[in-house]
């Protein structure tokens, strides 16, 4: 699987979770809420340390991921993080490999 984000989606990050270059953003699987991917599950990011990664992507020196225990929600799809300027925050897309 692939993580992508546009610049707008990074600087999100950037701001909102005081994220900067060394810094590591996890992408995980919560039990709650909904996606496009999985009934009842949705989509969590947490500053984090990678343990087992099966995906990750690094932008402005900041690394972004996803563990091997979480592979199972995205279903065979990449992960494309753009930001919503409704919303004023990050948009998950899912989009399969």
């Amino acid at each position: 699987m692939n993580i992508t984000l546009s610049e707008d989606a990074l600087e999100w990050f950037k701001n909102e979770m005081q994220i900067e270059k060394g810094s590591h953003v996890r992408f995980f699987a919560k039990y709650g809420g909904s996606s496009a991917v999985q009934e009842g599950f949705s989509l969590g990011v947490s500053k984090d340390e990678p343990v087992e990664p099966a995906a990750e992507t690094e932008m402005s020196g900041i690394h972004f991921f996803v563990e091997e225990s979480d592979v199972w929600y995205f279903d065979g799809h990449d992960l494309h993080v753009a930001y919503d300027t409704k919303l004023e925050g990050p948009e998950y897309e899912y989009k399969k490999s």
